[in-house]
């Protein structure tokens, strides 16, 4: 039992490390960082999302999300919909720069997770997927006892 803790914890650690590494190398020259990449990659293939849907997409807090949209809307890469009342629900969308950032985005996380990928079978990808989502939920539940 010792083992597979050690096994999982470490490994799902590395895999979070070299993402995060992965991200800020790829992103350094365009002066962006991880969250930047995550924000104008799902705007990217949505085309359009509100401040709350991108907390609940990427996993992050309301800060974290609130931080990286005032960078990227002061950088140019993202804009607001006009009037809108509670800008955390308002409708976020990629200017002309933001989606050409977000298109290159898009093509290299094709390419690292085929490149992360090989070896695996489409069933093994399927499985692996379907064995994390339950190991997600379960922790979900295991932390929803305690409060959060």
């Amino acid at each position: 039992m010792e083992e597979r803790f050690e096994t999982f914890t470490v490994q799902i650690a590395t895999i979070s490390r070299l993402i995060r590494k992965i991200k800020t190398e790829e992103m350094a020259e365009r002066n962006l960082k991880g969250p930047h990449v995550s924000c104008l990659y799902y705007i990217y293939k949505s085309e359009s999302l509100t401040a709350k849907e991108l907390c609940d997409i990427c996993s992050e807090d309301k800060a974290a999300i609130s931080r990286s949209l005032e960078y990227l809307e002061e950088n140019g890469y993202v804009a607001c919909a006009s009037g809108a009342k509670k800008r955390y629900k308002a409708e976020l969308t990629l200017t002309e720069k933001g989606k050409s950032v977000g298109a290159y985005i898009a093509e290299k996380v094709d390419a690292v997770v085929e490149q992360a990928g090989e070896g695996l079978t489409e069933a093994e990808r399927a499985i692996l997927y379907k064995s994390l989502a339950l190991i997600g939920n379960n922790l979900q539940k295991i932390c929803e006892k305690y409060g959060g």
